[in-house]
Order: C-alpha cells, then structure tokens, then sequence
C-alpha cells in the first residue's frame, strides 16, 4: 500500500479540498490515484457551496462517491456515535480491510476529525493511521491559535510511531499577515517539519484543485515503497 494519510487539527481545517487538491494533482500528472474516506458523516445536513466530502474526493479520483466511502451516515457527529445511532457498530478490522483494497494505485486517505476522534469504541484516526503505516500531512488553518493545535497533532504523530510528511496551511491568501507568516516559520521551525501552504480555492472545479495541488510537494511526501505492512 502506497500512498498518504491526510488528517487535520480539528475538523473544518480544510483536510477534503487538501486530499482533493492532492489527488487532481496526482491524477493529471499520470498517478494512478485511489481516494479512500473510511467513514463520512453529517450527510443530513444541508447542501453548501461545497459537495460532501466523498462526492468531492470522488470527482478529483474519478471514483464514484459509494467507491470512497464505505460507511456513510446522516447525523454530523463524530463517527462512533453515528453509527451508535443508525443502530451500528463500526468494526476497525473491517475498516482496515477496506482502506486497503486499493490494489496498484496510490490511495489518499482522508481522515475524520482531528487524530484522535474515535470511529469506533477504543478505536482512533490514529489508530487507522498506525495500521495503515501511511506518512501523513497535517491540514492546519494559517490564522491564531494554529502553533498549538498543529505542534500538538505532530506529537500524537510521532508518538505513535509515524512520519510526518508535512503540514499543509489553508487557505494561504496572496498576502499573509505577520502573524500567519510567523506561524509557518514557528511550526517549521519547532515541529521540524516541512510546512507548505495550500491556495484559496473557491469551488469545487477540478482545474482549480489541480493547480494548487501542483504546487505541493506530493512526489517527496511518498515513500518509494510499501508502508502498508503492520508491525510485527
């Protein structure tokens, strides 16, 4: 298994235009792309200017939205109690499983919530994450209170044993404040990691998605073999 796990410091920090972006770019630049999302909630709300996080990551892999997620659920609450109220209960090894038939293509994997929001009791993103062995980029917003959020998920990170590939900041205006400036050197700087910026992208058009993700450094952020082995 070959590919990236996107997860983000809390949710609504951008992690689906992220994993969009990344997959539009790989896909037009000849990679044989997968998008997979383990589980997706919050389908009974209503319809923004931005399609459901499965029919986004859909149009940029050229995958059907049912194909990216499995486990789909109406209530926007975290995955576990989703499941709790359709009368469910989420298996992580079925999880594992289907995160992992994605056979001779680049998967992006995007997770829910923040590292540390359980999809299923005892069961966490990073839990998936540890399984999967997949390097991971870290969707953060630029603005205040970033330094915090961003250096907390790099060390949940790390401490379970898995590499950081970078850390995305979105959206990226075309002229950043001192603060937001300052927030990408401190990251870089006392995360030790490579902090790239995402551009403002206003809708869901792929050429749009393709350009910014073209501007990330996709290519050095995978690993040039299989991390997909679990630990003995």
């Amino acid at each position: 298994m070959r590919g990236l796990f996107v997860t983000g410091t809390d949710t609504g920090v951008g992690k689906t235009i992220v994993s969009a972006a990344l997959l539009a770019a790989m896909r037009a630049a000849g990679e044989p792309v997968r998008a997979h999302k383990p589980v997706v909630t919050g389908l009974d709300e209503p319809r923004g200017e931005w399609p459901p996080d499965h029919e986004l990551l859909g149009l940029a892999a050229g995958m059907s939205p049912e194909q990216v997620a499995p486990l789909r659920y109406g209530p926007a609450v975290s995955p576990h109690l989703a499941a709790e109220l359709a009368g469910e209960r989420i298996d992580p090894g079925g999880l594992v499983a289907r995160a992992r038939e994605q056979p001779e293509r680049t998967v992006v994997v995007e997770g829910v919530g923040g590292l540390l929001a359980p999809l299923a009791e005892g069961y966490s993103v990073r839990n998936l994450a540890v399984e999967l062995r997949l390097p991971l980029v870290i969707a953060a917003s630029p603005l205040l209170g970033t330094i915090n959020h961003t250096l907390l998920t790099i060390e949940a990170v790390r401490a379970a044993g898995l590499d950081v590939a970078a850390v995305v900041l979105t959206p990226w205006l075309t002229e950043p404040s001192r603060m937001e400036l300052s927030n990408r050197e401190t990251i870089a700087r006392m995360g030790r990691v490579e902090v790239a910026v995402l551009e403002p992208i206003a809708s869901a058009d792929m050429s749009s998605l393709t350009r910014a993700g073209a501007q990330l450094s996709w290519r050095d952020w995978l690993p040039p073999t299989s991390l997909g082995a679990p630990r003995p």
